[in-house]
């Protein structure tokens, strides 16, 4: 396993949040993190590959598993989750799991492990932008159809919030793709640092506000113990899953990965992104990233472990 040291800068923020929980107040976090969404979102659109999006385009089967699975199943488990709450809905940390499960799937990441796996790359690349897509509109439905009487928003505020912070400047990336495209394909890893670094901000405001708040204080280790056991249920319920499913169906095993890959995977860059636009800086923003961030480092452990054994299984095959 190579080191991390995006995970690590995460928890380091958070430790920074509280020990100088005043960041918010000495310095405009806010406008700096809504003008470096609109840019992730320009760079997203620029990203973009439209060939390579047209070689996956027609493996309809594996894209009806990881969507129904990113969007239907997810949620689903976590309201089955709602007993195990006292407060059923009410409750903040069920709340954080049910957001989560809200989210689409990553990008980059999933792409690398479906590569590094030998699985179908091109089906990969197809699912992994369009859950991107989806999820712009699909977080924002879940969670006013659950959520809706509970939390402090409106869809149709949201859906205006997120067009003019998301939409708009993804848009404006796909029309200028013809010119820069493939300057921002050539460029993708430091795009990516940019990415991370304006999640760092977001997390570390997320978590400032929590802290000022004495939220934290209000959890038990019995609440913390149900977050960390939820969240991995989830990722592995999913998992296997999808891979009964694909089985079912007889997809090739380039196929299965990547419906095992994309399928099981939440973007923390999505999760950041809704954080900040849906709730603002309300107080359990930091609770809300919580969850995101112990299922991202989770599933980079966890996939880049099963990837290198289907790495392995296929050298074995090839050599044999």
């Amino acid at each position: 396993m190579k080191f991390n040291g995006f995970i690590v800068s995460l928890f380091g923020v958070i430790l920074l949040a509280y020990l100088l929980p005043q960041g918010n107040d000495l310095l405009p976090l806010k406008t700096i993190t809504d003008i470096g969404i609109g840019f992730i979102f320009f760079f997203y659109g620029l990203k973009l590959a439209p060939q390579e999006i047209k070689q996956g385009l027609l493996n309809y089967k594996v894209h009806i598993i990881v969507q129904l699975t990113t969007f239907v199943v997810f949620p689903l488990l976590a309201l089955s989750y709602l007993p195990l709450f006292e407060e059923g809905t009410d409750s903040e940390l069920w709340t954080a799991i049910f957001f989560l499960t809200t989210l689409p799937s990553t990008v980059s990441s999933s792409i690398v492990m479906v590569a590094l796996a030998k699985g179908n790359l091109p089906t990969a690349i197809f699912n992994a932008s369009l859950s991107g897509l989806i999820g712009i509109f699909a977080t924002p439905i879940w969670l006013s159809a659950i959520l809706g009487k509970n939390a402090d928003f409106q869809f149709i505020d949201v859906l205006i919030k997120l067009g003019w912070q998301i939409m708009l400047p993804l848009i404006l990336g796909l029309l200028l793709q013809r010119y820069f495209g493939k300057w921002a394909r050539k460029h993708s890893k430091q795009l990516g640092l940019f990415d991370k670094g304006i999640i760092l901000i977001i997390v570390y405001s997320s978590f400032s506000h929590s802290f000022t708040s004495n939220l934290f204080s209000s959890i038990d280790a019995i609440g913390f113990i149900k977050l960390i056991l939820g969240v991995l249920v989830l990722f592995f319920v999913v998992y296997f899953g999808t891979a009964w499913i694909s089985n079912m169906l007889k997809l090739p095993t380039e196929d299965k990965i990547t419906a095992q890959f994309c399928g099981t995977k939440k973007s923390l860059v999505h999760g950041s992104v809704m954080v900040n636009v849906i709730f603002g800086n309300a107080a359990n923003t930091g609770l809300l990233l919580l969850p995101i961030m112990l299922f991202h480092s989770s599933q980079l452990v966890i996939i880049a472990y099963f990837a290198e054994k289907y790495r392995k299984r296929n050298t074995e095959i090839a050599e044999a």
